[in-house]
């Protein structure tokens, strides 16, 4: 069972609901994220939860030359981990993105550009360790592309491609690479989106899956576990009749 969790993009709401489960258990918790006033308030509410330890380092993904220092803090601390959760994010405004070149590549450099770098990293590190599991956030958005999000699903495809590319990498090497696909969540990132109805879910709900991921799974896991049929559909809709939908 996973004890030293790192977790990147620690303050969002998704991280956030997984580390309070691993706090419930006793373990050692180290946050990355950008900003060190959230990072203090939710390292003092983990360790009243029942963390055992908790240590923090401010970066932000963007900063890709940053990476190396925030995660040698990491691993220096603890001695190695055996999971890590990749988890910030943006989610674009679309059609902002369809005006601007810079707000297009602004929105897939977080999403995309700047969890590559840290997968290379983080895979690094844990093939030396020969052991853990690697998992990041990505989205049903990336398995097709469609009008109302595209940007933001081109990015979360790379980041699924990249994952399955580290999967085949490190199968046999003691290292498990786990791809999140979260649907609708209920969080302050989709707060512009009309919320409710059956396909909603709440970041704890969706922390529950993670947590059975991190513990022990494999491949990639849709959460809740519906959108995989969902997508499923979606993903074989003829082309031609795909391009007249609204989706």
């Amino acid at each position: 069972m996973t004890q030293r969790l790192l977790l990147i993009g620690a303050t969002s709401a998704i991280a956030h609901a997984v580390a309070r489960r691993y706090a419930a258990r006793g373990a050692r918790l180290f946050l990355i994220a950008r900003r060190a006033d959230a990072l203090a308030a939710n390292m003092a509410d983990l360790r009243v939860r029942g963390a055992a330890q908790v240590e923090s380092a401010v970066l932000d993904a963007n900063d890709t030359a940053g990476h190396a220092a925030a995660l040698d803090a990491a691993f220096g601390a603890y001695g190695g981990f055996d999971a890590v959760l990749v988890a910030h994010g943006v989610l674009p405004d679309q059609p902002a993105c369809e005006r601007s070149i810079d707000q297009a590549l602004a929105s897939f450099d977080t999403n995309a550009r700047s969890v590559v770098a840290l997968l290379t990293d983080l895979a690094n590190r844990f093939e030396r360790q020969g052991a853990g599991a690697i998992a990041a956030i990505s989205s049903p958005a990336g398995d097709r592309g469609r009008a109302s999000n595209y940007v933001y699903g081109s990015a979360k495809a790379a980041v699924t491609t990249f994952c399955a590319g580290l999967r085949h990498r490190l199968h046999g090497k003691g290292v498990r690479v786990v791809t999140i696909e979260p649907g609708f969540v209920d969080t302050p990132m989709t707060a512009g989106i009309a919320k409710g109805g059956p396909l909603w879910a709440s970041a704890d709900r969706v922390a529950a899956d993670i947590e059975r991921a991190l513990d022990g799974g494999w491949g990639t896991v849709y959460t809740p576990w519906f959108w995989r049929w969902i997508m499923l559909v979606i993903r074989h809709v003829p082309e031609r009749v795909f391009v007249r939908t609204r989706l």
